[in-house]
């Protein structure tokens, strides 16, 4: 598994955390930036991720900023993504189970770190549960 992680300044800490989690379970990881909390401005780190997870160069995305909205907006701006706002890991699980979330974001100013892992955890063991849910993700795209 691979996966692209960016954030904005203040993100940038939980960002890190995330990497030392995931290379500690052997996954990949293709780090966007930023390197440091000097301010930046999110959608410029939101549209690389997005650009990664759409030409399936990496499995899942990962995007942070102070409260998940801004970059969220931004991943949700491109076709073939679904990026997720996920504060529990109970909202990860059915991001993943119900709507086949493939970005997962997280509002850094509001969880912990443990809650960080936590839920990064859910989102990317979980799988799709397709059935009655595929005809709903096919209708988000508008083409």
């Amino acid at each position: 598994m691979k996966i692209a992680i960016a954030s904005d300044h203040t993100g940038v800490k939980h960002k890190q955390e995330i990497i030392n989690f995931l290379h500690s379970e052997n996954i990949k990881v293709k780090d966007f930036g930023p390197e440091n909390e000097k301010r930046v401005d999110y959608p410029d780190f939101a549209h690389l991720v997005a650009e990664s997870v759409k030409s399936k160069e990496v499995d899942f995305g990962i995007l942070f900023c102070g409260t998940g909205n801004g970059i969220n907006m931004c991943a949700n701006k491109h076709q073939e993504i679904r990026s997720a706002l996920c504060w529990k890991k109970d909202i990860a699980q059915l991001s993943r189970l119900h709507n086949n979330a493939n970005i997962l974001t997280m509002p850094a100013r509001f969880i912990s770190f443990k809650e960080a892992k936590e839920i990064t955890k859910e989102f990317i063991e979980t799988k799709f549960e397709g059935g009655r849910h595929i005809n709903r993700v096919n209708k988000i795209a508008i083409l």
